[in-house]
């Protein structure tokens, strides 16, 4: 051990300490920016209170179903399992409640169902049966996008479903992902396609966040970073507490 105290266990100290610091500082984060809205300076006290609201995190496809495909091959379903348990853990930290549809990279459909097709539609109705199963729930369903045809689409776009309180949820998550990773690149959060299963037949209000687009090769090696991946949950995590502290569903 060094004069000083150094060695093992306070080099352990520090590493701990310095985690401590990287999470406070992301729920610090997540709190300023829900708090913050289009020049206002501060949203009323409730504004990180979510009594009553279960926010169900949807981490896109999974097992077999990998979803959208980069151009060099990396598919989606890990991407959005990343986000999604990242944003899962910044609500804990501010005493959100929150469920996991998946968190493991498998498919919630029926194995014994012959066909590809049945089991997709299989996992689709079992995550609608997760959704449907919470009181107070709010779904946020994590996704990434794919755009072949124009390689030099990017940035992160939000959808709502046609239930109250779903538009709300997407502009609050949307306004939040302007303010921080779309600076220059802001977009408009949009309603969705009612052929979009999940969506469309859960009861609850639904936001369905597109990170970005896999069919940019920039974009696609940025959704990869742990770093960009944290960016991305704050400010979910952000548009979601900003959203239950204007009222909720």
């Amino acid at each position: 051990m060094r004069p000083d105290g150094g060695g093992r266990g306070s080099g352990l100290f520090r590493r701990v300490l310095l985690t401590g610091c990287a999470v406070l500082w992301a729920v610090l984060f997540v709190i300023a920016l829900a708090l913050s809205h289009r020049g206002r300076t501060a949203l009323p006290a409730s504004a990180v209170g979510t009594a009553g609201i279960t926010f169900v995190l949807d981490a896109g496809h999974g097992g077999e179903d990998g979803g959208a495909v980069s151009p060099e091959g990396v598919a989606e379903s890990g991407i959005d399992l990343e986000v999604a348990s990242r944003i899962r853990d910044l609500l804990r930290l501010c005493g959100a409640r929150t469920v996991m549809t998946r968190e493991e990279d498998v498919s919630l459909g029926d194995p014994s169902l012959g066909t590809v097709r049945a089991r997709k539609a299989s996992d689709l109705r079992r995550r609608t049966e997760i959704v449907d199963a919470e009181e107070g729930a709010v779904l946020v369903s994590v996704h990434q996008n794919s755009l072949p045809s124009s390689p030099v689409t990017h940035g992160a776009q939000v959808f709502w479903n046609a239930r109250p309180g779903g538009q709300e949820l997407a502009e609050a998550i949307q306004d939040a992902l302007n303010e921080s990773v779309g600076i220059g690149n802001e977009k408009a959060a949009r309603e969705i396609a009612p052929t979009i299963y999940l969506t469309a037949h859960v009861h609850a209000p639904a936001a369905l966040v597109e990170c970005g687009f896999l069919s940019n090769a920039a974009e696609a090696e940025k959704l990869q970073e742990a770093g960009y991946q944290k960016e991305l949950a704050a400010a979910i995590a952000a548009g979601c507490l900003r959203y239950a502290g204007e009222g909720g569903p």
